[in-house]
């Protein structure tokens, strides 16, 4: 039988070929239908299946021809990574430029990653109307799967949305009762009203039906609905100019976090390295997880959109993208009471092999680390995964993007898809939402709104967690070759990590605990860029960074991110030229970019 997963893929493919409405290549959301297959044949329960699965399909971005995986990435490693202070975009200068311009806040309408990115995401909506708009029309079907069926298309719609949203601030809102699939301008619509409320009410009709838990492992919960709809309240928790507090809709969070942690549905599982294994994949901590297949027969199931973001050494052998900033590195450094330096973490750099040959010797830093740093980035004399240790040879250019490797998202050597098809396809899951997330947006909250002391208490859970002596990564001796090492059971750092003992009496301070909390329990997972947004000091944290970073990153000197600009990304040309009716565009360019 068919995994969901494999399922997902199969249909996503199959229905672009036939009936989607690619709202990018043709037109701004559609295209007239092709082939033999058309919304009557599809209404019936077997077609309105396919069709939603389809939507789910593009989750990860890979169901567009033409365009590349990693430009609509569900994991947002170029949008929400490289532009932030956890990452550089990595490998050399001269591989995919269209980055290096995001990584400098250089975001022009014109580019082609810019463009793919609005392109998925709406292409992401077209299906899920689709769905939407076909479903009246099914006459073998009960009225619970109806529901259901309904009930995730709005999730999804949601979740495209809110991307949307999030990424480019000045984007539409298209439902299905705009939606017509007979008249290819009703989805030419302007970007003139504020879309969050339509977000809002995507995910409260989803919650309202969907069940607490699902069969099969992707299906969106009511708690995944519930968080997803948190996660819209939290972004409009601060206002992005002057950083203030907006009481309400943090009330409004609030309310719906403190229902999922006193569902008792979820909890942080022991190990903080588990959330980042195939093995231990849909556990107790993942309120939302993408798919992927695990087994080598079900490659074409597994997730390209990282396979540029890999070490250059064998056994991946490309690319060397999104490598994590000496930044980050550092701010993984800890007091002798085992706590973050919250002020001057930056001040020093941790010790780094940058210009050490591979056969040159080297010790790494003896300084106290928080053990998350050696699941969440690769560096020299430290076991990567269980292929072998992290040498100069794992990067393509240490003078350009740095000495580091990027970890999370790259499988255990045993669920690495090696030697089918591109051996940088894993079948490594993604947790889009882990109860991590729930307890630290709780704790912004709680800051703002309500306790300090529940604030602490709240990173202490997730701070008791990465200080579990079994999970942290061991020693290990180099064997004879490359690619040989014995493990010890010793820790392969000083690791020294310990719970906020005192009181919380200091709003600032907490503030500054909770978000550096959330830096250190999330990075390189796509977030870093739209969390520093939302809290609106992206201006202030991101030019300090690249001030800094410019001294040993040379191309990064002089960047320089555009306060009330630079938040969100451009309008890309092709939708605004694509959205014209009579010869005038109805989609208008976001402001700061004109």
């Amino acid at each position: 039988m068919l995994t969901f997963r494999k399922k997902l893929l199969v249909s996503a493919f199959t229905v672009t070929g036939l009936i989607v409405l690619d709202g990018c290549n043709d037109s701004f959301l559609t295209r007239p239908p092709q082939g033999q297959y058309s919304p009557a044949s599809l209404s019936n329960l077997k077609g309105i299946e396919g069709i939603l699965i389809g939507a789910y399909g593009m989750i990860d971005g890979q169901g567009i021809g033409g365009q590349n995986a990693w430009e609509n990435e569900v994991q947002n490693w170029v949008f929400g990574g490289i532009p932030s202070d956890d990452a550089y975009k990595g490998t050399d200068a001269g591989d995919q430029p269209e980055q290096s311009f995001i990584e400098r806040y250089d975001f022009q309408p014109t580019n082609g990653h810019i463009r793919n990115k609005w392109r998925g995401l709406y292409e992401g909506v077209a299906r899920c109307n689709n769905v939407l708009d076909i479903l009246p029309q099914v006459k073998d079907i009960t009225d619970a799967r109806r529901k259901q069926i309904e009930a995730e298309a709005k999730f999804l719609r949601g979740y495209f949305h809110f991307e949307a949203r999030k990424i480019f601030r000045y984007a539409p809102y298209i439902d299905e009762k705009i939606y017509d699939i007979s008249d290819p301008n009703s989805t030419k619509i302007p970007n003139d009203k504020e879309i969050w409320p339509n977000i809002e009410a995507d995910f409260n009709a989803a919650a309202a039906i969907l069940p607490e838990t699902q069969s099969q492992p992707g299906r969106p919960t009511k708690f995944a609905a519930l968080a997803h709809l948190a996660k819209t309240y939290m972004f409009q928790g601060f206002d992005i100019s002057s950083g203030a507090a907006n009481t309400a809709k943090l009330q409004q969070a609030k309310a719906v976090l403190d229902q999922i942690v006193n569902s008792g549905k979820y909890k942080l599982i022991d190990n903080f390295s588990q959330n980042f294994d195939s093995d231990t994949r849909n556990n107790a901590e993942s309120i939302f997880e993408v798919q992927y297949a695990k087994s080598a027969s079900d490659d074409g199931a597994a997730t390209a959109g990282m396979g540029l973001a890999h070490p250059y050494a064998s056994p991946w052998g490309c690319c060397g993208f999104y490598q994590p900033s000496q930044n980050l590195v550092n701010a993984y450094k800890t007091d002798a009471n085992g706590l973050p330096l919250l002020d001057t973490y930056n001040d020093v750099d941790v010790k780094n092999d940058q210009g050490i040959p591979l056969e040159g010797a080297y010790t790494p830093d003896a300084g106290r680390l928080d053990p998350r740093l050696d699941w969440t980035v690769g560096r020299r004399g430290i076991l990567y995964k269980d292929f072998k240790i992290h040498n100069s040879d794992f990067i393509r250019d240490q003078t350009y993007a740095g000495p580091y490797s990027p970890k999370k998202h790259v499988a255990s050597k045993k669920n690495t898809l090696l030697g089918v098809g591109w051996t940088n396809l894993t079948g490594n899951n993604f947790r889009l939402i882990r109860y991590a997330h729930v307890l630290l947006w709780l704790a912004e909250c709680e800051v703002e709104i309500g306790s300090l002391e529940r604030a602490r208490a709240l990173v202490n859970q997730v701070r008791a967690r990465a200080a579990n002596p079994n999970d942290w990564v061991k020693k290990a001796i180099q064997g004879s070759t490359r690619d040989a090492y014995t493990e010890t059971s010793e820790p392969a750092a000083n690791y020294v990590i310990k719970e906020y003992s005192a009181p919380w009496t200091d709003k600032v301070t907490a503030r500054k605990a909770v978000r550096h909390e959330t830096r250190l329990e999330f990075a390189m997972e796509g977030h870093r860029f739209f969390d520093l947004v939302r809290w609106g000091v992206a201006a202030d944290v991101l030019n300090a960074y690249t001030a800094t970073e410019g001294n040993k990153r040379t191309y990064l000197k002089g960047a320089r991110f555009a306060k009330g600009k630079n938040e969100y990304f451009p309008i890309p040309q092709e939708a605004i030229d694509n959205s014209s009716i009579a010869g005038k565009p109805t989609l208008t360019q976001n402001p700061a970019y004109k």
